[in-house]
């Protein structure tokens, strides 16, 4: 046994000393940025900023590969499935750890504990936004038009499954109303009908909404998270406007193969917190309505295990199936 520790003890100091080197070394080649959706979007965005910050700080590529399809699975499982050693790493949604392994009993792994956390990018907060004509002010006056009416007013979504979609569930649940849900392909369609008076409501991110907010075609009766927005402070919280508890906010966040090293994990951690300490970075953000979320690995995990959590009985109230 004696033996048996002194030979444990030396290849544990091996391995850590290859770690260490590979820390120093990385990286030596192009780093690939796997982004779960198509090109285009807001996820686009914080991943191109990502890859161009990251080029420069670590002084080597960083490109950026697109792989959209199932639900975001196809460009997950890309990095679940990649060698853990640094140079594949992806830009994943909220979706793909804590709505996906609800609604797709067949995924060929497991986004909990193949895919390690390193650190999120952005959180975007859903709004409640109605069509200017809604005979409802705020908040608790649609509500009670809701309660008046059950089922007449209709809400958009970027389709089933979508944070939209989700959102909207969770709101009458939260808010004890019945209300019609029409899919759309997309975010930019149902904003776009209810711009134009063809759906009532949508719940969607400031980015979305904020071109028929600011042309006086719609309005954000509130917004879904414990704190107002930075970019438009003027919007109350739903605590505020008279709906506490009923927050849903989306994030984009950077994780890696599990098995990755530790210490090129925080070699990264570290370069997208400085990113996000960067004026120019937070106002790119912000003109997206997106905010930088700046967690450790261990927060971001923590996040991570408790949207997995909550998203259960949301995806269950929504019967979501895969399409």
């Amino acid at each position: 046994m004696n033996r048996l520790g002194h030979l444990c003890i030396a290849l544990l100091a091996i391995a850590t000393a290859l770690l260490t080197a590979l820390a120093q070394d990385y990286p030596s080649k192009p780093i690939r940025l796997v982004v779960v959706t198509a090109a285009g979007g807001l996820m686009d965005v914080a991943a191109r900023v990502t890859a161009e910050h990251l080029s420069n700080a670590l002084g080597q590529r960083v490109v950026v590969e697109n792989r959209g399809g199932s639900g975001g699975n196809l460009g997950a499982e890309a990095v679940a499935k990649a060698e853990p050693d640094g140079y594949t790493i992806g830009l994943i949604q909220v979706g793909n750890v804590a709505i996906n392994p609800y609604i797709y009993s067949d995924l060929p792994f497991d986004p909990l504990h193949d895919l390690v956390p390193v650190a999120p990018v952005t959180s975007s907060a859903i709004l409640v936004v109605a069509n200017a004509k809604v005979a409802a002010k705020d908040l608790r006056e649609l509500i009670a038009l809701a309660k008046r009416e059950p089922g007449k007013l209709s809400y958009g979504s970027g389709g089933p499954g979508t944070a939209p979609h989700l959102a909207g569930e969770m709101f009458k649940v939260q808010a004890g109303v019945n209300i019609l849900h029409v899919p759309y392909r997309g975010v930019g369609p149902a904003v776009n009908d209810l711009a134009g008076g063809h759906v009532d409501l949508t719940f969607a991110g400031w980015g979305a909404v904020r071109s028929p907010v600011e042309s006086g075609l719609a309005r954000v009766l509130a917004v879904a998270q414990g704190e107002r927005l930075v970019a438009a402070p003027q919007f109350p919280t739903a605590a505020e406007a008279g709906l506490p508890g009923y927050e849903f906010v989306t994030w984009f966040g950077i994780v890696a193969p599990k098995g990755t090293p530790d210490p090129v994990i925080a070699t990264l951690s570290r370069h997208i917190h400085e990113m996000q300490e960067d004026p120019a970075v937070k106002a790119t953000f912000l003109d997206g309505g997106l905010e930088v979320l700046e967690e450790s690995p261990q927060e971001f995990g923590a996040r991570i295990l408790r949207d997995h959590d909550r998203f259960r009985d949301i995806v269950k109230a929504a019967g979501l199936k895969a399409q």
